[in-house]
């Protein structure tokens, strides 16, 4: 394995199989690399609310009815979502609405979910037919949905409290604390990465936030270690607060990745085709890197 530090390499062996051949860079924000994903346990199938009627069918349904419900939580990811209910703002909600006029129906946006398993549960219980909502693909979900190509793809990063991270490391190195990382991780619960927490960081104490706002409170606060999410979210929040960095660290995990694709309906192959089909048309069928996004978006706002 290459370890790279600043300038100078070094080589390290006798690690398990599972982790050869992983590249790990440190920088201004350091970078590190761990197993890969393992399968996480599949959360119970939602019911339906008493009285819900699901919609039905595929493509030729949506039609009939003349609009596209579209699954999107509640608070803000910008720049893929956010805004009010009213008045949605971000990429997804751009392609929400450009995917309802390419079908020539009403988009009919569902912003009642407070999680992203929220969202997913809609289109599992048939009350939406896809979430737009800068959704993971994640193996446990891909048993009850669907997923268009993906449009983003991010790395899954860390933000962690300089002070108990020292407290934590005893002398050892920065890549040798996080990959056995043992300390208090803190993730968006309902996210992915709830459950690519309890697959990657087994000896972790995983804890779980609402929102993520209370999550980095609770890293600056030094409530938690480290808080566990993608890339552009990290940067975002770097770029948004840049005194968070006297007291936190940013480490980005280079090998392992987090695709954003359209969830969709499981039965509607016609709408998944459909789908694929625009984001190609459109240009959408490279996917966006947290770098491209944060040059395109963020450094603009």
């Amino acid at each position: 394995m290459l370890i790279k530090i600043g300038r100078e390499s070094f080589f390290f062996s006798g690690l398990h199989s599972i982790m050869m051949n992983r590249r790990v860079l440190f920088l201004a924000a350091p970078i590190l690399a761990v197993s890969p994903v393992a399968a996480a346990t599949q959360p119970e199938q939602p019911e339906m609310p008493p009285g819900t009627t699901p919609l039905a069918g595929d493509i030729d349904e949506i039609l009939a009815r003349k609009s596209l419900v579209v699954a999107m939580p509640g608070f803000q990811s910008l720049p893929f979502f956010g805004g009010s209910n009213d008045r949605s703002q971000g990429i997804d909600a751009d392609t929400s609405q450009q995917l309802a006029d390419a079908l020539g129906v009403q988009l009919v946006l569902d912003r009642s979910p407070s999680t992203f398993d929220g969202a997913v549960a809609l289109i599992q219980q048939g009350r939406a037919d896809i979430v737009v909502a800068k959704l993971s693909r994640t193996l446990n979900r891909a048993r009850n949905i669907s997923y268009s190509h993906p449009y983003a793809r991010l790395s899954h990063a860390l933000i962690i409290n300089r002070v108990r991270f020292a407290v934590l490391s005893n002398g050892r190195q920065p890549e040798e604390v996080v990959r056995s990382f043992d300390g208090e991780l803190g993730v968006i619960a309902g996210s992915s990465f709830e459950y690519y927490a309890r697959a990657n960081f087994t000896k972790a104490k995983v804890r779980t936030f609402l929102a993520w706002q209370e999550l980095v409170a609770a890293v600056r606060d030094g409530r938690v270690d480290a808080a566990y999410r993608d890339d552009l979210e990290i940067k975002r929040l770097l770029h948004e607060d840049p005194s968070l960095s006297i007291v936190a660290r940013s480490v980005t995990l280079t090998d392992l990745t987090d695709t954003i694709a359209i969830g969709v309906r499981r039965g509607s192959p016609h709408l998944l085709e459909f789908i694929n089909l625009f984001l190609e048309l459109s240009g959408r069928d490279k996917p966006m890197t947290a770098d491209e996004l944060v040059d395109r978006y963020l450094h603009k706002a």
